[in-house]
């Protein structure tokens, strides 16, 4: 069985395009690949910002900890067996001043883990989730992906750069650009992502197996 983990992290919720073309890749996933799919929407059940609670609590022996460390750890635990349970991940995300949603940044504050999901040493930083295919969804306002914009795109580069740290690496970004451009352009864009979703290669290296 193919277990896939859907990230929602737009503002915009029902409204957002992220979102859209997110739910078509997994309902093709669902179809064609007998998938189960399991949605956290992080705009409308957002996670509390990390606090000392967490960032002290998860360093300190589980019998040691105080109620509150064991509540903020223990988010962050369920957190990680959501990712390290998916064959897949797919990440719907919007751009917000040129970066991620602090919705999506705090799930990845929680799941970026010294000893638990990563391990840093001296000669540099080994990821332990490993064999999973993720899927981009970004969704903005310009064009980013090429052009005079591409330098401002803060968002794709360091999801890619973030994840890569716990270690994965099998990524496929799909856009959905031009949103505050011309209606023309925008619905474009847009018929261009739905197009990328339904002719993906799924494969059994799309489920990390």
């Amino acid at each position: 069985m193919t277990n896939v983990l859907m990230l929602l992290s737009s503002p915009r919720r029902d409204a957002s395009l992220s979102t859209k073309v997110a739910t078509a890749l997994s309902n093709r996933l669902a179809s064609e690949l007998s998938a189960t799919i399991t949605v956290r929407d992080l705009a409308v059940d957002s996670l509390p910002h990390i606090d000392p609670a967490y960032a002290i609590g998860r360093f300190v022996p589980v019998a040691e900890r105080t109620p509150a460390q064991i509540e903020a750890v223990g988010l962050a635990e369920t957190l990680v067996a959501e990712l390290k349970a998916a064959d897949i991940v797919v990440i719907a995300t919007s751009m917000i001043n040129f970066g991620p949603s602090s919705t999506l940044k705090t799930w990845i504050d929680y799941i970026v883990w010294p000893g638990v999901t990563m391990i840093p040493s001296h000669e540099g930083i080994r990821g332990l989730i490993t064999g999973k295919k993720v899927f981009i969804v970004a969704a903005s306002g310009g064009i980013y992906s090429s052009g005079p914009m591409a330098a401002n795109d803060m968002l794709v580069p360091y999801l890619k750069q973030i994840l890569g740290f716990i270690g994965l690496s099998d990524f496929e970004t799909i856009r959905v650009e031009a949103q505050s451009l011309s209606p023309e352009d925008a619905l474009k864009s847009v018929d261009a992502a739905l197009t990328q979703v339904a002719t993906l290669k799924l494969s059994a290296k799309s489920t990390g197996h």
